[in-house]
């Protein structure tokens, strides 16, 4: 039997920022009448496949070249046989070179590289050429212009449903705030009010938010400990989802470069400063211009065809702590949002400004800085070179590093080891911990839970690994230690699930709040069975405490997750130089994703001209899926909300059921 019940839908109620709105305007800035058509894309004829001949020859170099990667050598191969078996007709390509070459000739997708290269300005002496070669080597950093990046995102046809162009409030029908994507925080519409305030006549125009993250990245320890410091850039107004999902809203801007030295010089003060420099300077080269466009508005041609001003601004900084660091200019151990002292993180501290920071410069000397205030004092972040931009209320929260692997994995699951072994002998300890992972392995299959065959006991934990285990991990524990014990991974697992929604309202900030206090207050267990004597103070597990104001000005975490610039690294990185000859591989590895882009924007093109309505394989090349380590696990969603409840049979029967569907 099915019953359904039917409730209202309820639709949340959306107030968008009155002056700077996005409204459309001409080629020319002027803006239009309202319901005026925006003008025509000026598309070729829908036969003309430029550069390729037709769609028969687009296919074949996006099927070698991106989805499946060919092996240069194997598409020659590929091309003569195809060449003996239609000698009449010949093969779509000459050979690879005639491959590479027409993929290279499009302008769709054309973002070119550049560079520039960084010395060390200090004084070199004769002894410094042998003992501190970093002083006279030239560092060089690959970049695209961020203003081609970003315009190419928001005329991207794929996001014009899924996009965001002015500051937005939401309220659902209690008039209660709901926070989701990018624009629906409060930062955003706070940056359009000091827009208006310094110049009004950026009244109708379309503030866009910059979004970066840069993370190093290890492709081959084998081979020399080769890395790579890769940066990336988004736009704040489209979507979460897109962001997560990779469909081209996330791009590789830039290679930063990573300077390295000998033991003896990479602790010295003289090498840190100029690591630090090299990558401020590095980021204020790239963004240079970005900035005529933050105070005067610039004419951008969006997805739905419109034309509208923009006005650009840096937006957050997903990175993980170490580079929040090197962000912020502070002292390891420090926050980079707060002035609590390291020695007691969640104790009472102000906020952190630029403004806090030149005037503590005034006052206090180098060691002052450094000891109370754990400043660094010989730089400023880039962003004070920038107009309404501080970089200590940009870092965004981190899902990945300060919750998932942070404070579970390397704090908590690392403790409780720490415990079992405290108070019991090292073959108890070892006993118990084997049955807490047979209980692991002895979990059933079921619909979102994965399985643990051997337990625990792998050698490399993924954000998979960690968020997979959240699951299964309390009721393994359970019995083998204090109940506090297990009432702190509780409170913990309850605010875990809350921020890692979709959609977070007053409701769940509340929740929130109550979680933490609830968890501080339980995980003192840790400090009084001695495994913790020197207290809590963890830059990752204090992060926690600002999650709160966070999400109030970006909106839900999942949409600046460290996971996604990790998930970027496959395709802009790793896959690229596996396809290198491992020699000077940068180079190929710039090339190689200047070829992806402009097939993917290629694609794009020809789709949103109806040319390629009907596919010419057996089945549809899968669709982008958020990376798996920033997945939602659950909480409201967009649309109708659907309960559902399973009923059993009160006698065994195959077919005898019930179930309850209630639509809101």
């Amino acid at each position: 039997m099915l019953d359904l019940c039917y409730q209202h839908f309820r639709t949340p109620l959306v107030e968008v920022h009155p002056l700077m709105n996005g409204l459309p305007c001409d080629s020319k800035g002027g803006f239009l009448a309202e319901g005026e058509e925006p003008p025509p894309w000026d598309y070729p004829p829908p036969d003309d496949f430029s550069p390729y001949t037709d769609r028969h020859q687009f296919e074949l170099a996006d099927l070698l070249f991106r989805r499946d990667e060919m092996a240069a050598n194997s598409i020659d191969d590929l091309m003569q046989i195809w060449a003996a078996r239609h000698s009449n007709q010949g093969p779509p390509f000459v050979s690879k070179q005639h491959l590479y070459d027409t993929i290279d000739s499009t302008a769709l997708g054309d973002a070119p590289w550049q560079s520039f290269t960084v010395y060390y300005s200090g004084e070199v002496n004769e002894a410094d050429i042998t003992a501190a070669p970093w002083k006279v080597k030239g560092y060089d950093v690959w970049y695209r212009d961020p203003q081609i990046v970003l315009c190419s995102q928001l005329r991207n046809t794929d996001f014009v449903q899924e996009m965001d162009l002015a500051p937005k409030r939401v309220y659902d029908s209690n008039n209660k705030r709901r926070y989701q994507d990018f624009m629906s925080g409060n930062w955003a519409w706070r940056q359009c009010d000091k827009i208006i305030k310094s110049n009004p006549e950026a009244h109708g125009s379309t503030f866009c938010p910059i979004i970066m993250g840069s993370d190093k990245t290890t492709v081959s320890v084998a081979t020399g400990h080769t890395e790579y410091y890769p940066l990336y850039i988004s736009n704040g107004l489209i979507h979460n989802n897109v962001r997560r999902a990779h469909r081209n809203g996330l791009t590789l801007l830039a290679f930063l470069a990573i300077p390295k030295t000998n033991a003896e010089h990479k602790d010295s003060n003289e090498f840190r400063k100029f690591r630090r420099s090299l990558f401020h300077e590095s980021l204020l080269v790239v963004l240079e211009t970005l900035r005529p466009g933050m105070t005067k508005p610039e004419i951008v041609r969006f997805a739905d065809g419109y034309f509208r001003r923009v006005i650009w601004g840096l937006g957050p900084y997903i990175v993980d702590y170490p580079e929040q660091v090197l962000l912020a200019c502070i002292v390891q151990g420090w926050c980079a949002r707060c002035t609590a002292r390291f020695d007691n993180l969640d104790g009472l501290g102000g906020r952190r400004s630029h403004e806090l920071t030149k005037s503590l410069f005034e006052v206090l000397g180098m060691k002052a800085l450094w000891d109370d205030y754990g400043i660094i004092s010989d730089i400023m972040p880039f962003t004070h070179s920038f107009p309404h931009a501080d970089i200590h209320e940009l870092l965004s929260p981190d899902l990945l590093h300060q919750i998932i692997k942070g404070t579970f994995k390397d704090h908590l699951v690392t403790w409780v080891n720490d415990y079992l072994e405290l108070v019991h002998t090292p073959l108890e300890a070892a006993k118990i911990i084997a049955d807490i992972d047979r209980r692991i392995a002895a979990v059933p299959p079921f619909s979102g839970l994965r399985r643990f065959p051997e337990g625990r006991g792998f050698k490399q934990w993924t954000g998979d690994d960690s968020k997979a285990l959240m699951k299964v991990y309390l009721p393994a524990i359970a019995g083998h230690v204090p109940t506090k014990m297990v009432e702190a991974f509780k409170h913990f697992l309850e605010f875990c699930y809350l921020v890692r929604r979709s959609v977070i309202d007053e409701d769940n900030l509340e929740a929130i709040d109550i979680a933490i206090y609830n968890f501080h207050q339980a995980r003192t267990i840790f400090q009084d069975v001695g495994v913790r004597l020197e207290g809590f103070s963890l830059p990752r597990q204090h992060a926690l405490t600002h999650y709160r104001h966070l999400i109030q000005e970006f909106g839900a975490p999942n949409g600046l997750c460290s996971s996604i610039t990790e998930s970027a690294h496959i395709r802009a990185v790793k896959k690229p130089w596996r396809r290198s000859n491992r020699y000077q591989a940068l180079g190929q590895m710039l090339l190689t994703n200047q070829r992806n882009d402009k097939l993917a924007e290629s694609r794009i093109n020809f789709t949103a001209r109806g040319m390629l309505k009907k596919s010419f394989f057996h089945a549809e090349e899968p669709q982008s899926r958020p990376p798996a380590d920033d997945d939602d696990d659950g909480g409201a969603v967009d649309g109708q909300d659907i309960w559902g409840k399973v009923v059993l049979a009160r006698k065994p029967s195959v077919f005898n059921f019930s179930t309850m569907i209630i639509l809101s």
